[in-house]
């Protein structure tokens, strides 16, 4: 059924969009004559909607489009989740081609947050159907958003962001750029109002194709993620801490995940287009570049960890024998071990396996991080032990009666390596945290790897040259924000000490 609907939709919107193009060549006098009122060609956001939800997941996990999946090209390969069999500059090597850079940035803010924004001047008070639950999802879902591209480049357009044309006025080509600090202070603010608009007793919103328009769980992503910024800034920003103490003192106010079945992910169709990513590059595309890490197989074995049986598949496609390939090899000794290495798990290769965004489990390792560091009150133990058993009950496998004994004492880098493994797929946020705390730690190369970027896990994207030649005075100036320079090897605000 989503598919069809989805497939409808998105034909109206390409047919939207290429009649808004050609209307706009015309001269006033020839639109005035050729406009048919019974023919409206104003986008309402039921349309919109899923088109940029899943255009922004789809982004996120892994797109079907080369040099526009940085988190199965980048950030899987980074924090060693997976390994390139062939085109280990594309990524696994830490050499990222100019083409990612300009890709992702034209990507997310042109396709994505685009429509985002035009679904909440739509829904604001005052606008053509005004709409606070709408405009409230699309807080959400721009600031998430907003999240991923100040944490994947640094400094970026925000305060002047996606003004103009969306303004009835002209194009804003040239917009300053703020801090990283500065932006996380107005997404943080951006979802407090979120939570504040989103009511589930208000108007009813259509084409939610991640919560079929329950609004309550959307409230509780806008405070999840809120919890998961702030955890991000709580060592250089001091009211981090009150701030997510007094979220979680009012869960009436402020609801959050509660178990794994109200976190956020896109549940996917069986059928194209609107599948899951990886099912569309790995089997409708055929893509046989990705292997599963030697690091990812060589940790979960050693906790004779299940979740291994779902992350990876055994060699051959039967038994029990699991091996991964080291990151980072040479096209042509990874080539050469291709056949005697795990592919990715099936269950990630199917067409219907959401997307997930944000997790109950992960939430739970958020929390026993925060607990643990001192920042709110509760037990840290109770929430990593929450956290582990919310990523088993997930994946659907039995978590072993000795698994939490085994682990010992908890230490911050225990939190983390759990983090980590729950986190498997979602590569660009776990290498957020990779770069962050610098844990769990990633194991010494193989002899046989071959690093660029001096050996150092990329620390950021360079901004695309497109910012250089069309805006190069503020880009300049993003570049004294980022107190480095333009480079991969530059660290982000948020890098604890």
């Amino acid at each position: 059924m989503k598919s069809g609907i989805y497939t409808r939709i998105k034909k109206t919107v390409f047919i939207l969009i290429i009649g808004s193009i050609i209307v706009s060549a015309c001269t006033d006098g020839f639109e005035e004559m050729n406009t048919n009122p019974n023919n409206p060609t104003l986008v309402t956001q039921d349309i919109l909607l899923p088109f940029a939800i899943e255009s922004a997941i789809d982004r996120y996990w892994g797109h079907q489009n080369r040099f526009e999946r940085l988190g199965l090209d980048g950030g899987v390969c980074w924090v060693q989740y997976f390994a390139r069999r062939n085109f280990p500059s594309e990524g696994d090597n830490y050499e990222v081609p100019i083409t990612v850079t300009s890709s992702i940035w034209q990507g997310f803010f042109n396709d994505v947050m685009l429509n985002f924004e035009r679904i909440r001047k739509l829904s604001v008070e005052g606008g053509e159907f005004t709409n606070s639950n709408y405009e409230g999802v699309a807080l959400v879902m721009r600031s998430w958003v907003f999240s991923l591209l100040t944490d994947i480049y640094g400094p970026i357009p925000y305060t002047e962001a996606l003004k103009g044309t969306l303004d009835g006025g002209d194009p804003n080509y040239i917009p300053t750029y703020d801090s990283g600090e500065e932006v996380y202070s107005g997404i943080l603010a951006d979802l407090e109002q979120a939570n504040d608009l989103l009511d589930p007793d208000g108007p009813a919103i259509f084409g939610d194709i991640m919560f079929s328009g329950d609004i309550l769980k959307w409230k509780k992503m806008a405070n999840s993620l809120r919890l998961r910024l702030l955890n991000r800034q709580a060592e250089h920003v001091d009211n981090s801490g009150s701030q997510m103490q007094a979220i979680l003192a009012d869960p009436a106010a402020y609801p959050v995940f509660t178990s794994n079945d109200d976190y956020a992910q896109l549940i996917h169709s069986s059928a194209r287009p609107s599948n899951n990513e990886w099912h569309e590059v790995m089997v409708q595309g055929g893509r046989t570049d990705w292997r599963v890490s030697e690091t990812l197989v060589s940790r979960l074995k050693e906790r004779n960890d299940p979740r291994l049986t779902v992350y990876a598949q055994p060699v051959g496609g039967e038994g029990d024998i699991y091996t991964g390939l080291p990151n980072a090899l040479p096209e042509s000794i990874a080539l050469g071990l291709g056949g005697e290495t795990s592919f990715p798990g099936t269950k990630f290769m199917e067409a219907g396996t959401p997307s997930v965004i944000m997790s109950y489990a992960e939430l739970m390792f958020v929390l026993a991080e925060a607990a643990f560091d001192g920042d709110v009150s509760g037990d840290p133990q109770s929430y990593f032990v929450e956290g582990i058993k919310a990523s088993f009950e997930q994946h659907g496998v039995e978590m072993p009666a000795e698994y939490i004994e085994s682990i010992g004492v908890l230490t911050k880098e225990k939190i983390m390596m759990q983090k980590w493994i729950a986190l498997f797929g979602q590569g660009i946020e776990a290498w957020a945290e990779l770069r962050r705390t610098g844990m769990p730690s990633l194991p010494a190369p193989d002899p046989r790897a071959v690093f660029r970027n001096n050996g150092v896990v990329p620390t950021r994207l360079e901004y695309p040259p497109s910012e250089y030649s069309l805006n190069s005075e503020n880009v300049r100036e993003a570049i004294q924000l980022l107190d480095g320079e333009d480079n991969m090897q530059t660290e982000l605000w948020w890098v604890e000490n």
